[in-house]
């Protein structure tokens, strides 16, 4: 039976919060403490790791959290960790850390224990880090608990400080031309409280990278580009994938999970993406591509159009190149099908 979290906490509870946020704000270190941060190519980086909750659908108190942890710089799963919690904090905005980093911590601790040596070297979290409205996000917290570099990647943008998605904001998104590109996100105070990071080529959407800890912001940028094969940086993207796995696995088909009602929406399992194409998800063709109302549209007119539905999305088509011509063929024998049957009779595909 799906559960529902308590309701918001009680304003003790809230001030307690804020006073520990503070407390271990001061602990934050928004510098390079390790000598492959501050090499270029991030020599003697060989490992990194990634960490995420996914939800239960319709189940705000079921979460499986996972950690993952790849190779650097080959990005290939090395370990992973996932197993299903019960979240008993309620969602409060600015305070997810309370909700989720218990969780994420043990999973860090239970492989410190196990398997030392495939401790990461830096932590991808699915949040921010000091862009946030006390200076001290998820990406801080976990990463203060378990002494270990952290960086805040985020999908959108938290307006604080100043920071607005207005117009001049959107501008200087349409300005970044390449993968790597950024600019700084300066709030009112002054601060730059983070990055906008095109991440990917073909990414319309910019990430927003911070501080969580003991890492420059300027090796937190360049490291994030470094570990997108897509959009989303490749450990935060492989901890979301293996989560949500892992809970169609244990809980079946009814356990499958949804998008966090409480957060932006979690990145869709890409499919494999050919050279010069989008990892966006383009959708599938429209279902009124088959409908009854071009059913006496001469076949050879019609292919054509139902062809460039798909494809001529350019960049933001997902298939594989090499599937372009079994697509094809599937999809025209369907239409004939359609038409078949619109018709009345069993038909065949023009000549």
């Amino acid at each position: 039976m799906a559960r529902k979290a308590a309701g918001r906490p009680p304003e003790e509870t809230l001030s307690l919060w804020k006073r520990e946020q503070a407390l271990l704000k001061t602990l934050v270190v928004d510098r390079d403490t390790e000598a492959w941060q501050r090499d270029p190519a991030f020599s003697g980086l060989q490992r990194v790791g990634g960490v995420d909750v996914s939800f239960v659908k319709g189940d705000s108190v079921s979460a499986c959290a996972s950690l993952v942890v790849l190779s650097y710089p080959e990005l290939e799963v090395m370990y992973e960790d996932c197993r299903m919690v019960s979240l008993t904090a309620p969602y409060v905005s600015g305070f997810l850390a309370f909700r989720e980093v218990p969780f994420l911590v043990d999973a860090v601790q239970q492989l410190r224990e196990k398997e030392p040596r495939l401790m990461p070297q830096v932590l991808f979290v699915d949040g921010n880090g000091v862009l946030h409205h006390r200076g001290f996000g998820v990406a801080c917290h976990l990463g203060v608990l378990t002494d270990l570099p952290c960086i805040g990647v985020a999908k959108k943008l938290l307006q604080v400080d100043g920071l607005e998605n207005n117009a001049l904001h959107k501008e200087k998104i349409r300005l970044l031309q390449g993968g790597g590109d950024s600019f700084p996100l300066m709030g009112g105070s002054g601060t730059v409280l983070g990055m906008a990071l095109k991440s990917h080529d073909h990414s319309t959407k910019p990430l927003y990278v911070s501080v969580g800890h003991k890492m420059s912001l300027e090796a937190a940028v360049r490291l994030t580009h470094g570990c997108c094969k897509f959009r989303i940086p490749e450990p935060v993207r492989q901890a979301d994938i293996r989560s949500r796995d892992y809970i169609r696995r244990t809980l079946g088909v009814q356990g499958a999970p949804a998008l966090r009602p409480e957060r932006s929406k979690k990145a869709q399992r890409p499919k494999a993406c050919p050279q010069g194409a989008s990892e966006e998800p383009a959708g599938s063709p429209s279902l009124r591509a088959f409908s009854a109302k071009d059913g006496n549209e001469p076949h050879q007119k019609k292919w054509p159009k139902l062809q460039q539905r798909i494809w001529g999305r350019g960049k933001e088509a997902l298939w594989e190149v090499e599937a372009k011509d079994a697509i094809f063929s599937f999809l025209q024998d369907l239409v004939t099908k359609c038409n078949s049957i619109h018709q009345g009779g069993a038909g065949h595909p023009p000549q």
